[in-house]
């Protein structure tokens, strides 16, 4: 008897509506995907055993390079918006051009006293602006003479309300008189409340 000899047909697994799906996942991603503001100011934080995460929004973070220089960013450029309009509608910063204004907005990390922040945010300055943060004058003063990062926070807080969160981020070789400035201006303003930024012991390894 003989037997019955099947026919061999070719396997064809149409790709197109997977492409479709991957191509929608990746519009998604790229139109819901927050980038993180690259920061001119490299600190080496501290390692810690703590596993609490600092809030994605409506962040004010202040820097405390090694030197002890004092800078300041916040999460989005609405934020940075917002609290411009809240120093020049107390006149602790003015007469800022639509240029400067923009310029402020759009910056990572600012850090200049106030006399100085008009220069730092010209023109002239656009393409050299990271470079001035390491200069010996710049910073925020935070000093009892002179504390004008309580200003800065203070209109912060005044922009943004309750929902801002201020985190500090120190490097681990700056020293501990510096940190008390800072924590001292906070405290003058009654901000008692804010996170450390630290690494997390073993993740490197």
């Amino acid at each position: 008897m003989g037997r019955f000899k099947i026919k061999k047909q070719d396997t064809f697994i149409d790709m197109t509506p997977m492409s479709d799906v991957m191509v929608l996942l990746l519009t998604f991603f790229m139109l819901t995907a927050t980038f993180v503001k690259e920061e001119p100011i490299q600190v080496q934080t501290p390692g810690s055993v703590s596993e609490i995460k600092i809030p994605e929004k409506n962040l004010l973070t202040i820097f405390v390079n090694p030197q002890g220089q004092v800078y300041m960013n916040l999460d989005s450029e609405p934020n940075m918006r917002a609290l411009l309009d809240q120093m020049e509608s107390t006149n602790a910063l003015s007469g800022l051009s639509p240029e400067q204004k923009s310029a402020f907005a759009n910056c990572p990390t600012f850090g200049h006293p106030l006399n100085l922040m008009k220069s730092w945010l010209s023109p002239e300055n656009s393409g050299k602006r990271n470079d001035l943060l390491h200069q010996p004058n710049a910073g925020i003063p935070c000093d009892s003479t002179n504390d004008e990062l309580k200003i800065w926070v203070q209109a912060a807080r005044d922009a943004l309300g309750d929902e801002m969160r201020i985190a500090i981020k120190a490097d681990a070789t700056t020293t501990y008189a510096v940190i008390k400035k800072v924590m001292d201006s906070l405290r003058s303003i009654h901000e008692n409340r804010y996170n450390l930024i630290t690494n997390l012991k073993g993740a490197d390894d």
